[in-house]
């Protein structure tokens, strides 16, 4: 299994790249750079991130196709891909209603049609050819002025839902799941997408000496995140009831996570957290599902996540 890590845009900049950099020294294999709004962007960062190191992929994880042309999408990958010496992964997904339609005024209507039409416009432009699409989002016709770094970078999906899912087997270079997907959870999604699939996926990780302050410090991050899916496949292959899953989207439309019902079951089963034993434990399930590459959240003290990051690398077989 890969090692990756998972840099929010929460973070200053600054800061992102130098764990970037110090990420790598211990051994780190992938860093991905989240976009969510109104956050930090992703490009600006990912670009200083492969400026500032020689050997981890970049990740992109993940922008959409609604905030960017394809042929922007095209132009500023191509770009970064330059930077890092065709170490760049693109990965695109197809947003939600909240951000964009919500927060943003952009209707968001057909959303997997508009992610495949997106690929379908991004290949060859990355490939160096010129495209001439008529689509229902785009009408393009148009090549880069320049010849990219690699005419195939991998182009990964982040996805959760069946369907979704199904649209990366067919049309990406790989999967790239959501926090909270547990091994039950990754074992599904490898179901759907096959053996040969390339999966990663973010972890909501916390580890410390005393195992009860690693999970009690997590809990929050985990209501928080079981309320954005609610009643879902995630949740679903966790063991969550529905009426549960229910409490826990209401606390979050309430403003008020339901920290209270996130217990150590649940948590072993969408997260990885404890003592150092309990997250190589939760780690070794992971991969015993099919994972490829874990990405570890961010969400905890810079000290302590170095620290974890060292002890993770360590092979887990």
């Amino acid at each position: 299994m890969r090692a990756g890590l998972l840099l929010s845009g929460r973070r200053p900049a600054r800061e992102a790249v130098a764990i970037a950099v110090e990420a790598e020294h211990l051994g780190v294999e992938e860093v991905w750079v989240s976009e969510d709004y109104c956050e930090r962007g992703a490009f600006a960062l990912a670009g200083a991130v492969a400026q500032a190191t020689s050997r981890v992929r970049v990740g992109l994880g993940v922008v959409n196709p609604w905030t960017r042309h394809p042929v922007l999408l095209a132009m500023e990958f191509a770009a970064l891909d330059e930077l890092a010496e065709g170490r760049a992964v693109l990965g695109l997904g197809a947003s939600n209603a909240r951000w964009m339609q919500e927060d943003l005024g952009i209707p968001f209507q057909r959303p997997l049609a508009r992610l495949r039409e997106c690929v379908d416009v991004l290949r060859p432009l990355l490939a160096g050819k010129r495209v001439d699409h008529d689509g229902s989002a785009w009408q393009v016709h148009a090549q880069l002025a320049f010849t990219p770094a690699r005419p195939a970078p991998p182009l990964i999906l982040g996805v959760k839902g069946e369907n979704a899912i199904a649209l990366a087997a067919e049309t990406g270079d790989g999967v790239l799941l959501s926090l909270l997907a547990g091994p039950s959870y990754i074992g599904w999604a490898r179901q759907v997408l096959g053996p040969d699939a390339d999966v990663s996926s973010y972890v909501a990780f916390s580890c410390d000496t005393d195992a009860s302050a690693a999970r009690d410090r997590i809990r929050p991050l985990v209501a928080r995140f079981l309320g954005v899916h609610g009643e879902h496949q995630i949740t679903r292959c966790a063991g969550v009831d529905p009426d549960l899953a229910a409490a826990f989207r209401a606390g979050l439309l309430a403003g008020a996570p339901r920290v209270d019902l996130v217990d150590d079951a649940l948590l072993d089963a969408v997260a990885v957290a404890g003592d150092l034993g309990d997250c190589r434990a939760g780690i070794r399930r992971l991969a015993s599902a099919g994972l490829d590459c874990v990405v570890l959240s961010d969400d905890v003290p810079e000290a302590e996540l170095l620290a974890v990051l060292e002890a993770v690398t360590v092979p887990t077989g």
